[in-house]
């Protein structure tokens, strides 16, 4: 067996952080285990082409949920990377650190250090900030790039709606005034996507203590007694075991860091006594928590021409096309999600409640057997879609089997109470507003197939019912709160109840951050090196 002092489990947003992290001094000798593969493939590095991976099974788990009452029995697709950089690899690329008052909610929920003034200053240490001028802001490893002057000129129709419906302007929702409305600034470099693999794993890829094994798939971590000393996992057909010396470290995201948590004996008693595996700790709260932003897109026709022009012909593919390889630029270098940011949908809010999305293209969906393919309209057209920023329902997600290879079941339990309904409605009303806006009268041709703005709440809801799904953000499974308040690990990120162990990645959230969770991901692995590195070193 071999003997490292850190093993990591899952190379996503958060694995790559803590591989570049914990290795960097030298003395420390890392194991990074990966169930994917490499991310040297084309339509990962191309950022428009997350619409190819998505539902690439060497690159992607292809979750599907539970049937979910909320949502009127559906089931629900969720793409999660499985591939060097995790869902960094596979995501529309939008960069949002949230809302200040997120995690000030972090800190309340009993976690010391967690808190905005905590968190901003790691945020600034990561960031490399490429204004749309050309200027750079920091000196971090992860680039981040606006690429405003880039986008759509039927952008403009959308900021004047947001100006004529009184929606604040926002010039950098990760500056000082993230609150309102602009352009999405993405992780990208000179075109081409940089994921939390490019950003972090592969500058440290030759240090000679760092190993870096994928397809290697842990199904179980080993324990002493109540402390960790390893991890199990198949590669290449064989069984094979790492003794840690130190810390393992679970970075798995927030559907496999708590089925592995389970299958290695840290959960729901009876859930586990009934599947055959011993009980290491009791945790209820293992699984529990789940939170996600569940959204909807309303498609319009257009005007004047949009990326479907661009994108929705041969020719204008071809252009495309010869453009991002010559040049890497035009719009297979930049992410559909152009246009948005975070609003009040009611001026008596205390925050912004709402996640906004303006994309300039629009898109009819075909099936080649049971998967769909996504088909720029033959005409003009764009999309407006929504989200509530911090939905209070809450889901699970339990092992179905003591066996790694089979997925585990996901309640996402969307619209169980009253406030996120009346969440959803609001946000409904607020896209009605804005669509009915002279601005953007001026750039919708004809009446929208569901018009927002003429429904009434209750077939506003059944349409959100029938039609809306993922944004792909789920968290909380492993939360980070006292174990008496439902905590699963503390705010060191410790499980409760073992030693040796600590989870790492969107699974800890204490709480769903107002907008993208991949930013605030990458922010919690940074702190979360320095808080090991302290008590390591």
């Amino acid at each position: 067996m071999l003997e490292f002092d850190v093993i990591i489990v899952g190379a996503g947003s958060a694995g790559c952080v803590l591989a570049e992290r914990l290795s960097a001094d030298g003395s420390k000798r890392v194991l990074l285990l990966e169930a994917g593969g490499s991310d040297r493939r084309f339509w990962i590095k191309t950022p428009i082409g997350y619409g190819k991976t998505f539902y690439d099974a060497r690159v992607n788990w292809r979750y599907t949920t539970e049937p979910d009452h909320g949502l009127g029995g559906r089931s629900s697709y969720w793409p999660r990377g499985k591939v060097l950089g995790g869902s960094s690899s596979i995501n529309a690329m939008v960069y949002c650190r949230g809302l200040p008052g997120d995690f000030e909610d972090w800190r309340a929920a009993g976690n010391p250090g967690w808190g905005w003034s905590d968190l901003e200053p790691v945020f600034r240490r990561l960031e490399r900030r490429v204004r749309a001028d050309g200027t750079v802001q920091g000196d971090g490893p992860l680039w981040v790039s606006e690429r405003a002057p880039e986008y759509h000129p039927v952008k403009r129709h959308f900021l004047a709606a947001a100006q004529e419906l009184g929606l604040p302007a926002s010039a950098d929702f990760n500056g000082e005034q993230p609150e309102g409305v602009g352009a999405y600034a993405i992780n990208t470099r000179d075109g081409l996507r940089y994921s939390a693999a490019d950003a972090f794993l592969r500058p440290a890829l030759g240090r000679a203590n760092l190993t870096v094994r994928t397809q290697a798939l842990v199904q179980r971590i080993l324990f002493d007694g109540q402390r960790a000393v390893g991890v199990e996992y198949r590669h290449q057909g064989q069984v094979l075991r790492a003794q840690a010396l130190g810390e393992v470290l679970l970075a798995g995201g927030a559907v496999n860091s708590p089925q592995l948590l389970q299958l290695s004996g840290i959960g729901p008693p009876q859930l586990l006594q009934d599947l055959g595996i011993g009980v290491v700790h009791a945790n209820a709260a293992v699984g529990g928590g789940l939170q996600d932003h569940i959204g909807i897109n309303y498609f319009y026709r257009a005007s004047e021409p949009t990326l479907n022009s661009a994108l929705g012909s041969w020719p204008g593919r071809l252009r495309a096309g010869l453009r991002f390889v010559l040049q890497r630029s035009g719009p297979l270098s930049l992410s559909v999600n152009q246009m948005g940011g975070m609003v009040r949908s009611s001026s008596s809010l205390e925050r912004p409640d709402t996640q906004i999305y303006f994309n300039p293209l629009s898109y009819s969906t075909e099936y080649v057997g049971k998967r769909p393919l996504f088909r720029p309209d033959p005409y003009p057209g764009f999309i407006i879609g929504f989200n509530p920023c911090r939905p209070s329902s809450r889901g699970r997600i339990d092992i179905a089997s003591p066996d790694v290879a089979q997925a585990p079941r996901i309640y996402p339990n969307a619209l169980a109470n009253a406030q996120d309904i009346a969440s959803v409605l609001a946000g409904a009303r607020l896209i009605g507003r804005l669509q009915q806006t002279r601005a953007m009268q001026g750039l919708i041709l004809g009446q929208p197939v569901v018009n927002p703005a003429a429904l009434d709440d209750a077939s506003l809801l059944a349409d959100f019912q029938a039609r809306s799904g993922t944004v792909y953000h789920p968290c909380g499974t492993c939360r980070m709160a006292p174990e008496a308040a439902g905590g699963v690990v503390d705010a060191a990120l410790r499980v409760h109840g073992v030693q040796g162990l600590r989870v790492i990645d969107a699974s800890v959230f204490p709480n769903i951050t107002s907008a993208n969770t991949h930013a605030p991901t990458v922010m919690l692995a940074y702190k979360a090196a320095d808080l090991i590195t302290g008590r390591m070193g």
